[in-house]
């Protein structure tokens, strides 16, 4: 097969060379240096690759700390630092600090934000006080807060230039994402499924924070921004009311669908990608029919909000198999034909390969043999369930009924992989995906709806699969036959964003605080060393004053955390996971800190 186009997928191909008809034209001139990482994962195309090659497969072995920042603040770090220049720009959970460092004098804070926020936007906040970065452009770092609201800091000074308030904490909207600056404009999703918000991608005018346009997940035509017409599944005209005709009455105004994960966009066809979460409430039996369009991927112009093509991956899901996760471009050949890839590691345990110009699915598979609920999807383009996966009755908690146990469904509720993004090398054409290797027990109940009050209906317990005692694995995906190269157990959870290099070396965190490196093409552990706390942050790497530098956020937390970060004992709590995860207690504490790490001068 030939070797795909050597650069750093959409981070530097061709399609940048549009400049700026197409994009912040800054922006891609900037992410195209590899000596930064100016973008929350590192490009537009979610690849999380960087083309520094000083720290290679060889001499990786030799790395050592060379210098250390505390954020004063505990609970769960995900996300990672910007790299602009000489600063660094550092988040943190709730109450959302953040830091500009000069790298160029000692790590000196040239300034902090530090924002006032109700705290009672804590309990709202579904999976701990998480956010998971910052963004930049047009000389101003976004952040989009616990409470919602999105700020435009000057990067310079930290001053507000402008601030909007994004959604209603009081009836259980808030913040936990990444921004993603298109054009002149700034993208952001919104948090609370599990509280019934009508949930939406907004984006807001880079120069003064004015909302351009607003897309709902679920909801009229006018609402989620589609043309029954133009916008397309599997190739097809979705018609006329395809979101309200699959709920039950107005059901889709507290229906979920949420945006908390990452977003991703390809100038040259001028196209976002994320996913919507879980529909409103977690008991299936409670809102009956497909519960479009939550679970689902966006194809979306930036410029006025319009959807081109979607594909929901778990219809009327019966699980909390949200479909957030990122969309990574790449082009690849796939039958001897070059093609633009999107790829995406959805939580309910297949990984899906599209055509991302057109939305057709080209690969469907397991990436954890364990998965069970389903099947696969029918790849049959004639049959009416095209692109449907294949419900097996025995893990259907519809079936079973409210108040009905259903017991040992693969993956957990958590997914075989949740927000932790994957990385994607063009060296190797190989995807490097943390994931969860665990089940669960699930029991649905009634619940009614109360703005700002928990809209679960579910009771959940998490464990590893029958017969093992591993809940985590770091793989190596191809994307292009849907098979493992290759996989490494991890005690936990891989609960850290990973990191692929042109020194043929892939970076990820454990929950135990371990940042580890493996070789890119067999997988083999070069390198580790034990962080003060366990990581959920993602790793980025960045050169300065002719060094390469390694970079993660450790802080345990998160949703496989959240026992450890909230103080909860009780097995069920966490949405389950306080149970799946409470011998994490023995391997690490809390406490936010930035490690850096570096070869030997």
């Amino acid at each position: 097969m030939r070797k795909v186009l050597s650069a750093t997928c959409l981070g530097a191909m061709a399609a940048f060379a549009v400049g700026g008809a197409y994009a912040n034209e800054d922006l891609i001139k900037m992410s195209q240096n590899p000596k930064d990482w100016v973008q929350p994962a590192g490009d537009y195309a979610n690849t999380r690759y960087s083309k520094l090659n000083q720290i290679t497969a060889a001499n990786v072995g030799k790395l050592q700390v060379a210098w250390t920042f505390s954020t004063g603040v505990l609970r769960g770090h995900e996300g990672g630092p910007l790299i602009i220049g000489n600063i660094m720009y550092v988040h943190t959970p709730f109450p959302n600090k953040v830091y500009a460092l000069d790298l160029s004098q000692e790590n000196k804070i040239v300034w902090k934000y530090e924002p006032k926020q109700d705290p009672n936007v804590i309990p709202v906040m579904c999976c701990d006080t998480v956010n998971r970065g910052v963004a930049y452009g047009d000389g101003k770092i976004f952040l989009h807060q616990a409470d919602t609201t999105l700020v435009a800091l000057d990067a310079k000074t930290g001053q507000v230039v402008w601030s909007t308030k994004n959604g209603d904490p009081g009836k259980g909207a808030t913040g936990t994402s990444a921004p993603l600056v298109v054009k002149d404009k700034v993208l952001i999703g919104i948090s609370g499924g599990e509280f019934g918000v009508q949930c939406h991608v907004t984006a807001y005018d880079l120069k003064s924070g004015k909302q351009v346009w607003r897309a709902f997940s679920e909801g009229p035509d006018d609402q989620i921004l589609f043309d029954p017409e133009k916008t397309t599944e599997h190739g097809k005209p979705v018609g006329k009311d395809s979101s309200v005709k699959t709920w039950q009455g107005d059901q889709w105004k507290i229906g979920g669908g949420c945006t908390w994960g990452w977003m991703s966009y390809d100038p040259s066809l001028n196209l976002v990608y994320y996913g919507s979460g879980n529909p409103s409430t977690w008991n299936p039996k409670q809102r009956p029919g497909d519960n479009k369009w939550s679970m689902t991927v966006f194809a979306r112009n930036p410029d006025d909000g319009k959807a081109k093509w979607v594909y929901q991956m778990t219809p009327h899901d019966e699980w909390d198999y949200d479909g957030v996760n990122e969309m990574i471009l790449s082009d690849q050949q796939v039958n001897g034909q070059e093609r633009k890839l999107l790829t995406h590691f959805d939580r309910n345990g297949l990984a899906y390969t599209m055509d991302r110009a057109t939305g057709e699915l080209l690969v469907a598979e397991k990436y954890d043999p364990k998965v069970n609920w389903t099947t696969g999807v029918d790849m049959n383009k004639s049959s009416p369930t095209y692109g449907r996966p294949k419900v097996v009755d025995q893990y259907s908690t519809e079936k079973g009924g409210e108040d009905k146990n259903t017991k040992g469904i693969c993956p957990a509720a958590l997914g075989t992989k949740d927000e932790q993004p994957a990385a994607y090398s063009p060296d190797t054409q190989l995807f490097y995906v943390p994931t969860n290797h665990v089940c669960m027990d699930y029991e649905p109940f009634k619940v009614s709806y109360t703005a700002g009050q928990p809209y679960v209906g579910a009771t959940l317990s998490m464990y590893p699969p029958q017969g093992e005692s591993h809940m985590g694995n770091f793989i190596a995906w191809d994307g292009k036959t849907g098979k493992i190269v290759w996989s490494n157990k991890e005690q936990f959870s891989v609960w850290s964003g990973a990191l692929a290099t042109a020194g043929g070396v892939v970076f990820y965190g454990t929950l135990e605080g371990y940042l580890k490196a493996v070789d890119a093409k067999t997988g083999k552990e070069l390198y580790k060393f034990k962080t003060p706390s366990g990581i959920i942050g993602n790793v980025t790497t960045y050169e300065q004053g002719g060094r390469q530098y390694v970079a993660v956020l450790s802080g345990v937390g998160g949703w496989a955390g959240i026992g450890l970060a909230a103080g909860l004992t009780d097995p069920t709590a966490g949405l389950g996971a306080v149970g799946g995860y409470a011998a994490l207690s023995n391997y690490t504490a809390l406490g936010g800190t930035l490690t850096v790490f570096a070869l030997p001068q």
